[in-house]
């Protein structure tokens, strides 16, 4: 994606959708050198609008890289984000009505400096960040988790204390190269999860 598109969302961090989320990404930025990392709500998402919640595991490293968007965005140029973005569109799913967010908001590395997946002590120390963001999102009606981490995270968050509402939540693979070259099954089920959303949420 060109770069003046990243220039013209970096002009709109604090557009009202993704403000109060975007406040809180500065906030934990601030707060120690680990969340330095985490990039921007996209404001071409629904922000605190939203019904439903895409949530993801980890951020890529190369997304929070200086050469890198920064943001959480399906808009992303890697092929994780092109077949979600694309999914969404051909179940007639708005971005209006989605907000994504990875469970983990910042990019984790291996002792090799490798891009790794979350392990259960980042899924504690990131369940806070979530439930800020859940506060903030009212509207959150669906919660699709894609990948096992992002799954168990997000119960993990909900679960941590008394919930105050409860949530539609379907899990689908991460739709990582991986996945999708591993054979049809999991582009599959990500398929079925995206159509039985698109139902509900037209249906309302």
């Amino acid at each position: 994606m060109p770069s003046d598109i990243w220039l013209d969302k970096r002009g709109r961090i604090d557009d009202p959708a993704v403000a109060p989320l975007n406040t809180l990404v500065r906030a934990w930025r601030s707060a120690d050198a680990t969340n330095v990392m985490i990039p921007w709500f996209d404001p071409d998402d629904g922000g605190v609008h939203a019904r439903l919640l895409i949530l993801m595991e980890s951020p890529a490293p190369r997304t929070v890289s200086a050469a890198g968007s920064g943001f959480c965005s399906q808009d992303n140029p890697d092929r994780s984000n092109r077949l979600l973005a694309n999914l969404l569109q051909k179940n007639g799913i708005l971005r209006k009505d989605c907000v994504k967010w990875n469970m983990v908001p910042w990019p984790l590395r291996d002792e090799a400096g490798r891009p790794r997946p979350p392990r259960r002590p980042d899924l504690e120390l990131a369940a806070p960040r979530l439930r800020d963001v859940l506060t903030l999102t009212a509207g959150i009606d669906v919660v699709l988790t894609l990948g096992s981490a992002a799954l168990s995270g997000f119960m993990l968050a909900v679960t941590a204390e008394p919930p105050t509402r409860l949530f539609r939540v379907l899990a689908a693979p991460h739709p990582s190269q991986r996945n999708a070259a591993s054979g049809a099954r999991s582009l599959h089920r990500i398929e079925i999860a995206l159509g039985a959303i698109a139902t509900h949420l037209h249906a309302q």
